[in-house]
């Protein structure tokens, strides 16, 4: 058996839906990335995320519900994209359920992976269930060498399974630290796609990537999980998350489990990303919902970009419209005024481009740092030609100032009197670091505190 590096593996999960398949990918991947829910078919869209085990890293990718009966209007779109997927496979495991034992479903998938004469674990689930032990041999008769008893809900066999994976993929050593040109190409931006159902996100995705990665359709909801994929792009390396539409929450109440946990990924995705894009509808313009989502985002302290959607449909109406637009959006959005605007197309392409470079920026804002001494010269400047103001009647010095964070940026002001500023007064202050030193797109947080010790009131 060849050796293969690490990094290229790819190890694809198929079964028949509710076999457990996005349980195992969670326990795997060390996550809750993957929707786990009784209802067949949770999972649409195949999703990836890197995992590792005992120092080897892998892709892991989970196939969604792509075999069996559906009901689902986009069962074809999700077979195809399964498939795309064992396109792509170095391993695959093959989940199926030991308190069932074979099904007829188990013997079509069986013949699916067997026509690609790809390395198969055969993975019998649910085998800490008294009704499972015993009946592993049962699945001998698929034909392929390694089978295996597992439970995913609980752990148990995981660590034998993935040894197996790495051995059939000719993993024999741990991965080496990757060593790149510079601290540029190190860095791995991570960017979810946000905003309200069927704006274009999934497509949007697709558009970026060149391919059709993302499913889309023009049913609301298409996109359960957040589904994430890795971009390259001038030495820049993107994590792009496509997150399911986060709707009004009475509407999300209203429309079941699924939808309320998808909603709570999408949250999720936010929460770790350095930049959310807010896609909004340049048809439809931004709403209150909008607004919403990119709260959100504010409160999580990642970078934001506001992308106006399916401007190819509104160009046509000329610059009055377009300044209009945009001032009507800002007026919307208007928390989010440090954010850059900008109209593009995910059917056409147009300004796409522009969108990657501008996340680029906001992603190297948000980790900017600015000297202390420099800092210091700043804010000597600022407060003598606008002196501070204080909700109380005390006059208020900034006696220093320092840098304690980034991502986002975050400063402590140490004042003589004051343990905060009128917040008109902090507004100021946060806009002029932004336009001092360039925190483009990024929450900036101020932090205000009393220096102690004697003289601090003088």
């Amino acid at each position: 058996m060849s050796r293969r590096r690490a990094g290229a593996l790819t190890v694809v999960l198929v079964g028949r839906p509710n076999v457990g398949k996005s349980t195992l990918f969670n326990r795997i991947a060390g996550t809750r990335r993957a929707i786990v829910g009784p209802v067949a078919g949770t999972t649409r869209d195949v999703i990836s995320q890197p995992a590792e085990w005992q120092g080897r890293r892998f892709e892991l990718v989970d196939t969604g519900g792509m075999f069996g009966a559906s009901a689902d209007p986009l069962h074809d779109l999700v077979f195809e994209h399964g498939k795309r997927a064992l396109d792509r496979a170095n391993v695959v495991v093959f989940l199926v359920d030991g308190r069932e034992g074979p099904l007829p479903g188990d013997d079509e998938i069986a013949q699916e992976i067997r026509s690609r004469g790809l390395p198969v674990i055969v993975a019998v689930n649910k085998s800490d269930d008294r009704r499972a032990r015993g009946r592993a041999v049962e699945f001998y008769r698929f034909g392929f060498e390694a089978v295996m008893s597992v439970a995913a809900e609980p752990g148990e066999g995981i660590g034998d399974l993935l040894d197996e994976v790495l051995a059939k993929g000719g993993v024999t050593e741990a991965t080496p630290p990757e060593e790149p040109a510079d601290e540029a190409d190190r860095a791995e931006v991570g960017v979810a796609i946000v905003g309200r159902p069927n704006v274009g996100k999934s497509s949007l995705v697709n558009r970026l990537l060149r391919q059709q990665r993302m499913l889309v359709s023009d049913v609301p909801g298409t996109t359960r999980d957040a589904v994430d994929t890795v971009l390259r792009w001038r030495r820049r390396t993107f994590r792009i998350v496509d997150t399911a539409g986060i709707r009004r929450p009475g509407r999300v109440a209203s429309s079941g489990q699924i939808e309320s946990i998808s909603v709570l990924i999408a949250r999720r995705a936010i929460e770790v990303a350095d930049v959310a894009v807010l896609l909004i509808d340049a048809v439809e313009g931004a709403t209150d919902q909008d607004g919403a989502i990119a709260g959100e985002a504010e409160r999580a302290g990642c970078g934001v970009v506001i992308a106006a959607n399916k401007w190819d449909l509104m160009k046509e109406r000329g610059a009055d419209f377009s300044r209009g637009f945009d001032d009507e959006t800002r007026r919307q959005l208007k928390f989010l005024e440090y954010a850059p605007l900008l109209h593009i197309s995910a059917q056409s392409g147009e300004r796409t481009p522009k969108l990657l470079e501008t996340i680029d920026q906001v992603a190297e804002a948000r980790r900017r740092r600015v000297p202390t001494s420099e800092l210091n010269r700043f804010i000597e400047v600022v407060t003598a030609a606008h002196p501070p103001a204080s909700p109380g009647r005390r006059e208020v010095r900034i006696l220093y100032a320092a840098q304690t964070g980034v991502a986002p940026p975050t400063f402590v002001l140490f004042t003589n009197v004051a343990t905060e500023l009128h917040f008109s007064y902090q507004r100021f202050l946060v806009n002029r670091l932004r336009e001092s030193f360039g925190f483009l797109g990024t929450p900036i947080r101020l932090v205000v505190r009393r220096r102690a010790g004697r003289g601090a009131a003088s």
